[in-house]
């Protein structure tokens, strides 16, 4: 698990302090702020990464001195920003003294604020950044433990006052987000989004799929003239598609199999999910297909979105 670079819903553990702030020359309330720290190649990213998908607005590789300014800008938001989320590491030569200057300024402001720290180990952090062939970004012209020893000893003072410290030494992508889950997410489920995308093969297979299915098996309404120049979305098409043998099974059956599919993302912290449909065009069969397929991923709770890539392109 390395330390990369690398969507809407109430979630989080939410505390309310009640108190509100000037913006704008109104009374707003003050957004709940979470700062992720810790060493680098620890899963700073991955961490921030699962509070994004959480509902928190999250910021990367912010100075220190400017997190008031960014709760502030929060704040006048009017409660549409009320999580933010904010990635610092020990680049800036004055890290410690502004971030000191800033949570002092915070704790003055009554802002609910909490610091994470991610840990790990000398010899799995070496092995990380070994694994993906980078340089630490303290080792200067040493090596990567020397870079270690010094951003360890710069951010002691941190590590012994930050409110949830990860040692993720033994812990997988997956394993750091369902501890991320558990601080953050309260007593909701994460929620799954899906984009239920229908496509034609003659155009070429959809590079960020999840799954891809095909829907080819079924008589191609494009053969039927008076269906011709319409597509998946008339009533006409879709009733021809669906009273096809085996289109109403093909729906039940893999619409089943999904709802195996999204617990098992839930369950390894996936939170999105690309469904392609596709026939030779993607314009009778794929979109038929598509739309009743959506229809019963969000009847089981799942929000969904759906993309018909290449209808009209004919």
């Amino acid at each position: 698990m390395t330390d990369q670079h690398d969507e809407d819903r109430e979630a989080g553990a939410h505390v309310s302090t009640g108190t509100t702030i000037e913006a704008g020359g109104a009374d707003a309330p003050i957004p709940e702020l979470v700062i992720i720290s810790g060493m680098s190649g620890a899963g700073r990213s991955t961490a921030a990464k699962c509070l994004e998908d959480l509902g928190w607005f999250v910021v990367d590789n912010l100075p220190p001195a400017l997190i008031p300014t960014m709760v502030e800008l929060g704040a006048r938001s009017q409660g549409n920003v009320a999580r933010i989320a904010v990635v610092v590491d020990v680049r800036g030569r004055r890290f410690f003294d502004n971030l000191r200057e800033s949570l002092a300024d915070l704790d003055a402001k009554e802002v609910t604020r909490r610091v994470v720290f991610l840990e790990s180990s000398d010899d799995t952090l070496v092995r990380r950044f070994e694994s993906v062939r980078r340089p630490h970004p303290l080792q200067g012209d040493g090596r990567i433990v020397d870079g270690i020893a010094a951003e360890r000893e710069l951010l002691r003072e941190l590590r012994g006052d930050a409110d949830l410290v990860i040692d993720t030494s033994s812990l997988n992508v997956h394993e750091l987000r369902a501890k991320m889950d558990a601080q953050f997410a309260g007593d909701e489920e994460p929620e799954l989004r899906a984009t239920v995308m229908s496509f034609g093969y003659k155009y070429g297979l959809p590079v960020d799929a999840d799954l891809v299915v095909d829907c080819r098996f079924l008589p191609n309404p494009h053969w039927v003239p008076e269906l011709r120049p319409f597509t998946g979305l008339n009533e006409e098409v879709s009733g021809y598609v669906f009273n096809q043998p085996g289109a109403k099974e093909f729906l039940d059956q893999y619409s089943e199999l999904l709802q195996l599919i999204a617990t098992g993302y839930r369950r390894e912290g996936k939170r999105y999910v690309t469904i392609a449909v596709g026939c030779t065009g993607g314009k009778h069969r794929s979109v038929a297909m598509s739309e009743k397929l959506a229809a019963r991923l969000a009847s089981e709770g799942i929000e969904t979105v759906v993309v018909h890539r290449d209808m009209g392109r004919e």
